[in-house]
């Protein structure tokens, strides 16, 4: 920021990439950043040598030497998309990346798939616009069969309090299964589309933005945008630079350094640091293939198994009683067989050949409150 130039608020932080400015703008609204320790008010500008903190926690202006960075991630459900720290299970966390990222717009806790994350501030604002007609695909399940006037109805546009929704792209996939294509960003659209025409989401899933596809991308883990996933994005964002947000890539352009900008991008891709195509995220546990675990630290940390004589895993029996006659008999053969059992983890195990060496599971404390519903049915 120049000695002579003043900054919105919400822009300034969300240059920062601290978070987006739709963001920017509740924390200021909730009374949650200050400006040299007062309390800010929305439409606050910043000059420079203004000192910014939300939560306070010091915002810093980002360094010209600073890569952008562009995520896309296969976020699970029960993840929410949000960079507040008060949410437990927050993006930012369950993702864990080592600078500074927020989301670019939102995925419903309980949707999953396909969402972008950055440090880019001002490419959020062109993407999510709404008048800007960017394509973003799912593919939902939902409670009963569909009829060919549903998907009429669907894609003809759908009463909601907001007004009718815009017309879109929809076609059945299964008796149950289909696939929407929406240009529009209405809270919870597609939940309250089929509400409305008295269907209830089982599943969503986005498989798609703009041109950029989910693809194999494994539940749980992230992956760089390609250089030309990003050439593609910017022209397709092109047109919201006649306002003054223009992203970190079409600054550079503005400079004449689009190749600069793109020589970094792909220097990004190709350091060590990066060098691994799909990353798992650091809170995900320990995958459930056979082959190879990708975190050895992770494995070596966990306690081996005590050995009995003979060298088997012994597991520790119920009871401290001896056991005597035939109980004593059935016993022992009841223990060897269970020393037998391949651990979990180990065994491909459902799903055989078809588990992968970047495969997430689910954590243990998800299977134990799934067993516990077990029987209710999907909400």
């Amino acid at each position: 920021m120049s000695q002579d130039t003043n900054l919105r608020l919400n822009k300034f932080i969300s240059d920062s990439g601290f978070c987006s400015r739709r963001e920017a703008d509740q924390y200021i609204e909730e009374g949650r950043v200050t400006i040299n320790g007062k309390d800010a008010k929305k439409g606050a500008t910043v000059k420079a040598g203004d000192k910014v903190a939300v939560d306070g926690e010091a915002i810093r202006s980002k360094k010209p030497s600073d890569r952008p960075i562009y995520l896309a991630f296969n976020k699970p459900t029960g993840i929410t998309t949000t960079t507040d720290p008060k949410d437990k299970k927050n993006i930012i966390d369950f993702i864990g990346f080592p600078k500074r990222i927020f989301p670019i717009g939102r995925l419903d806790n309980a949707s999953e798939g396909l969402i972008f994350l950055t440090n880019d501030g001002d490419i959020v604002n062109k993407i999510l616009r709404a008048d800007n007609n960017h394509e973003k695909e799912y593919v939902v399940m939902v409670d009963k069969v569909i009829t060919d006037d549903f998907v009429k109805q669907m894609s003809g546009g759908v009463k909601l309090f907001e007004g009718i929704t815009k017309k879109c792209t929809v076609y059945q996939q299964g008796a149950k299964v289909f696939r929407i294509v929406l240009t529009q960003g209405l809270n919870r659209q597609i939940r309250r589309m089929c509400e409305a025409l008295g269907y209830k989401v089982v599943k969503l899933k986005r498989v798609r933005i703009m041109t950029v596809q989910l693809g194999d991308l494994p539940e749980g883990h992230w992956r760089y945008l390609t250089l030309e996933e990003i050439k593609s994005i910017n022209k397709l964002v092109a047109g919201s630079s006649k306002t003054e947000e223009a992203s970190s890539w079409s600054k550079e352009a503005g400079k004449g350094g689009k190749k600069n900008a793109e020589d970094e991008y792909e220097a990004l891709l190709h350091e060590e640091e990066f060098g691994v195509k799909v990353h798992q995220v650091k809170s995900a546990p320990r995958s459930t293939s056979s082959g190879p675990s990708r975190n050895p630290k992770a494995r070596s940390e966990r306690s081996p198994r005590p050995k009995a004589e003979g060298g088997t895993s012994a597991r520790p029996t119920r009871s401290s009683q001896p056991a005597s006659g035939k109980n004593q008999k059935k016993k022992s053969e009841h223990t060897s067989n269970r020393t037998e059992r391949t651990p979990r983890g180990e065994a491909s195990g459902r799903g055989g050949a078809k588990s992968s060496s970047v495969r997430r599971t689910k954590p243990a404390a998800d299977q134990t409150a799934k067993r516990g519903t077990r029987g209710r049915g999907r909400r």
